[in-house]
């Protein structure tokens, strides 16, 4: 009879039996193969990962050159003495005084010269420095070293705190010394681009911005040059913003803003900053991103960039952040919750009013077994009970689909009708809408298969927004890659439209996080999307020109001419059997997959070329995985 061990006990037990397996013979016999096995084995989940070859061997090549290329974006992106005179000679239509507002706490000397000699290096000359000094007594040198500089460049103005305010109080201090026409904030252990304001400057004059940020890098102290984050930032996108501060550094707005949100708040104190972008956003009319990094954010130790839990109450203070705005804008009560990307990366629950009826499409052509497995999931695992089903039936040829449909139509939930007409995948779709009854319709494939029970809830929560329009789920293939994670125009091959993050594992966080949290998407899948039928009517449906495919992304282009917001949720998740139905585009298909393609770039032709907004142009537009630009 073997021995008992307990939960304790097991580890030790089982690496004594493995330590006497690798001192026997056949053991080190089969080394070599076991090498070569687990080579192959990496191999293989390379090839998935990476999207085959082709991707293996981009990947190599952006790791050889991704130390190249992060150094591009650090002082070799400075100007140089030709362009330092353009710049410094350039005169704007706008005469506008720029205040650089920084609350100060015993600031080490030498983070506290760069930061404001970074202020000084500026191409740009009409600004004014101002520094509220809430140091203890023990840093007495940080008054002296201001001190100093102030003597040199009038520009500068210092204030000492007689007592400490906490970050928000030392930066309102900032603000009662302000006289710009436009106010930045800047951190006292960061540093400036050297045409950080310049850039600033020409966006507010060509575009009449009453708000603009950049992009960032976190750089490890003390060389600007070694680079380990690159934060390549999209345009203007308020859930993004309300999941997590991504606009973060730099900022700048019209002071004019601050009469409608007033200033700092001390009770966010360590989230002062995502308070007040969420409330100066909102007020602002015109939202403005300078897609360049002319920012850099220092990380050392105790900084937010190096540790967040160096300052765990900036994660509280972050969640009341949001749900406060949310409260006091909208009159919504959200739930805020930390996801497993970041602390401060945050899913955003908005509750669901009443209960209203989604009718669910779902084209089918034979393929029992796909549609099966794709209503059982939805009838079984679904806790959002009130829905329909149409299923659109197109030609379909085998005895046992016609038997199973017979089956469906004793449930009260389902109907079947019949589209007798050759695939047209947008007719097929607006057809079945004639036949349903729900305010919400979601669009679904046959070859689905639901993963998460609340995935009707999920994308409910924001299609039920008056500014929301298409909201997409995210989709995995049966390997568990990605399949879905929303959709950027000009992306891919054909320079039409494509799939981020596309082939990437389930559990990869995203570029920033971004497979962690709900956010703006120029558009998304027609595989699973949810709008109100409403919006669908607005929108005139499917374009039935586009047969094949681009119909989805199509539908989504003319959401969002009407103004509303297309949304990607995570949390949302469906298994994506892609394409079965169809099958692979070949000989006709893909002549007509071409034509269409040619023609969606034809009638995007100003979309595709002013760049997806919620897409870096730092991004390159071969490959899915925020690869930058060669």
């Amino acid at each position: 009879m073997s021995k008992e061990h307990t939960p304790a006990e097991l580890p030790a037990h089982r690496d004594k039996r493995f330590d006497r397996v690798r001192d026997t013979w056949y053991w080190k016999a089969s080394k070599p193969l076991r090498v070569i096995v687990h080579f192959f084995l990496r191999m293989k989940n390379a090839y998935i990962h990476y999207g085959g070859l082709r991707g293996m061997y981009r990947r190599w090549r952006q790791k050889r050159g991704e130390a190249v290329k992060r150094v591009d974006f650090g002082t070799k992106s400075f100007p140089d003495e030709a362009r330092r005179r353009l710049e410094e000679e350039t005169v704007f239509p706008r005469d506008l005084k720029i205040s650089i507002l920084v609350p100060l706490y015993n600031t080490p000397e030498k983070f506290l010269r760069e930061m404001i000699d970074s202020v000084r290096a500026q191409t740009y000359k009409n600004w004014e420095l101002c520094l509220a000094d809430g140091s203890d007594d023990r840093h007495m040198e940080v008054e002296n070293i201001c001190s100093g500089y102030q003597r040199d460049d009038k520009r500068i103005r210092y204030e000492k705190i007689e007592q400490n305010l906490g970050i928000s109080g030392n930066t309102n201090v900032c603000f009662s010394m302000a006289t710009g026409d436009y106010i930045g904030l800047f951190d006292h252990d960061d540093v400036m681009h050297p045409s950080l304001l310049y850039e600033c400057m020409k966006v507010i004059c060509e575009k009449d911005a009453d708000y603009v940020y950049t992009d960032e890098a976190t750089f490890t102290s003390p060389d600007l040059n070694d680079l380990i984050v690159l934060h390549f930032k999209p345009d203007y996108s308020p859930d993004n913003l309300r999941a997590n501060n991504y606009i973060c550094h730099f900022s700048i707005f019209d002071e004019k803003l601050l009469e409608k949100t007033g200033l700092f708040r001390p009770e966010y104190d360590g989230s002062q900053d995502h308070d007040m972008i969420l409330r100066l956003t909102e007020a602002a009319k015109n939202v403005q991103h300078i897609p360049k990094i002319l920012y850099y954010w220092r990380s050392h130790p105790n900084s937010v960039a190096a540790d967040i839990n160096a300052k765990t109450y900036a994660i509280d203070a972050a969640k009341r952040a949001v749900h406060d705005h949310m409260r006091d804008h909208y009159g919504i009560e959200v739930e805020v919750e930390s996801t497993r990307a970041f602390p401060t990366i945050f899913q955003v629950k908005y509750p669901i009013e009443g209960a209203p009826l989604i009718s669910i499409v779902i084209p089918n052509k034979d393929h029992v077994s796909d549609l099966r497995r794709c209503i059982d999931s939805i009838c079984t695992k679904s806790t959002w009970q009130n829905y329909e089903i149409v299923v659109v039936e197109n030609n379909s040829r085998e005895q046992s689909i016609r038997d199973y449909y017979e089956e469906l139509e004793k449930n009260p939930k389902i109907r079947v009708v019949t589209y007798a007409e050759e695939f047209n995948y947008s007719k097929i779709n607006n057809y079945g809408v004639t036949f349903t009854k729900g305010d919400y319709l979601l669009f679904l494939n046959n070859d689905t298969e639901v993963i998460t029970p609340d995935w009707m809830e999920q994308m409910l929560m924001y299609a039920q927004r008056e500014d929301v329009g298409a909201v997409g789920a995210k989709l995995y293939y049966a390997d568990g890659t990605i399949q879905h994670a929303g959709v950027v125009i000009g992306l891919g091959a054909h320079r039409s439209a494509g799939h981020t993050h596309y082939r990437m594992p389930k559990e990869h966080l995203g570029y920033m996080g971004r497979l962690c949290y709900a956010q703006d998407m120029t558009a998304v899948t027609a595989a699973c999307l949810l709008v109100k039928r409403r919006v669908y009517e607005e929108a005139g449906g499917l374009d039935e020109t586009f047969t094949i495919s681009l119909n989805d992304v199509d539908f989504c282009l003319k959401i969002r001419r009407l103004g509303y917001l297309n949304i990607f949720t995570p949390f949302a998740e469906l298994y994506h059997y892609e394409s079965k139905t169809r099958g692979l585009e070949e000989g006709e298909k893909l002549r007509r997959y071409e034509q269409e393609c040619a023609r969606f770039r034809e009638k995007w032709k100003a979309e595709l070329e002013a760049g997806d907004p919620y897409y870096n142009p730092n991004f390159s537009l071969d490959y899915s995985d925020f690869t930058l630009r060669f």
